[in-house]
């Protein structure tokens, strides 16, 4: 009987799918049911993902720079922090930067994603300089960098609006915001984590803002730690909400919690099994978010593969320099070639498309790899009725 109800229950939320409709809270909490069978989940979000995306997977050419890990929060789940005394916190110079700037755009890069921490001895304007800086020495190269968190901290340093700190680091060349600090939203699991740090409100307040001076930004979930279901449903709602209003989210990225080196070292970092469940579940959720990355840095090459048929249609890029989620154990390599990112998006069935940041199509020289153009149309996509 039991057996028979979550077919029924499974076919109702297929049904709803297949004629454009929306999932609820509670259809969500049911696709996290141990009785609904992974594969069928799958499926119906693969449905959803080749509406969209078609067969396309994407990836980018991109490098990370996180310039300082010194910060004076101490959440929970992140390793990668430092205190300003300990022998392994560090600020890069002016110098170090630029040359990996010079780096990115030797190697072909076309974004770099900039992120790191809150540095309480250096102001403002050493931020934004950097921004600055790299944009005028690399124009071409599209700098999406500063999580909300990063912002919020901005308006306590300068007293300024977020929208204010955001328009002045557009005008300083910034191309894109990250979806990073978003965790979890409910405040009973964010109190635990990060009390401290930007709840909610602001997450997505700073967002909005970013959205309504033009710029793009990214949207994430930590999973795989304190959380339920529950929780992990109710942020999605969320964001998908904040998507309706401004239609400003480019992709969403589910991020596996990596306990190792962190305050939560004795929990186990999520299953293959449920990163892909998780993959699935918010591909069916978000219907109005373009893009779902499987982040292989987290994921580990192979379910990142396997995600290529569970909703995710991007598996990021070549990502050189990562340390962050490295330092939390990510065993994975420190960086893919292009390559290998083509050949793990065509072994997984799928038609690998090199984008930009705001996903634009790429056209390389064939006899000059750093000599690169964007395509004129943005990638197309279709949306449920709902999506924006």
């Amino acid at each position: 009987m039991i057996k028979l109800n979550v077919q029924s229950r499974l076919r109702s939320i297929r049904d709803k799918v297949e004629q454009g409709g929306r999932l609820n809270l509670d259809d969500g909490m049911f696709l996290y049911s141990p009785e609904v069978p992974l594969h069928e989940i799958g499926q119906l979000a693969n449905y959803v993902r080749e509406k969209i995306n078609g067969n396309v997977g994407y990836y980018n050419i991109n490098t990370h720079l996180n310039p300082t890990n010194v910060c004076v929060y101490r959440c929970r789940f992140c390793a990668f922090r430092s205190d300003l005394r300990d022998p392994k916190g560090y600020a890069m110079s002016d110098d170090q930067i630029l040359h990996r700037g010079q780096e990115a755009v030797d190697n072909g890069c076309t974004e770099m994603h900039i992120v790191g921490g809150l540095h309480h001895k250096l102001g403002y304007d050493w931020y934004r300089g950097m921004i600055e800086k790299l944009h005028t020495a690399f124009p071409k190269l599209h700098l999406k960098g500063w999580t909300a968190v990063e912002i919020n901290w901005f308006e306590f340093l300068t007293k300024m609006s977020s929208k204010e700190i955001l328009q002045d680091l557009k005008s300083a060349g910034l191309g894109s915001m990250p979806g990073g600090g978003a965790e979890i939203f409910h405040p009973e699991v964010r109190d635990q984590l990060c009390e401290h740090k930007a709840n909610s409100h602001k997450w997505l307040e700073i967002h909005q803002a970013a959205h309504e001076i033009g710029l793009k930004t990214n949207c994430t979930m930590l999973y795989g730690h304190v959380e339920q279901a529950y929780h992990r449903i109710d942020h999605l709602l969320r964001l998908r909400d904040l998507q309706d209003k401004t239609g400003g989210f480019q992709t969403f990225i589910p991020l596996a919690f990596h306990p190792e080196n962190t305050k939560l070292s004795h929990l186990k970092k999520p299953s293959a099994l449920m990163d892909l469940r998780t993959m699935a579940i918010c591909r069916l959720m978000l219907d109005n978010i373009p893009h779902v990355k499987a982040y292989w840095i987290m994921l580990g090459i192979g379910t990142a593969q396997t995600a290529l048929a569970y909703g995710a249609d991007d598996i990021d890029g070549t990502v050189r320099h990562e340390l962050i989620y490295h330092d939390a154990g990510a065993t994975t390599p420190e960086m893919l070639t292009v390559e290998q990112m083509k050949q793990l998006i065509i072994e997984a069935g799928r038609e690998p498309v090199e984008r930009d940041t705001i996903y634009r199509h790429i056209h390389r020289n064939p006899d000059n790899f750093k000599d690169w153009e964007v395509g004129e149309e943005v990638a197309s996509y279709q949306l449920t009725s709902h999506g924006v």
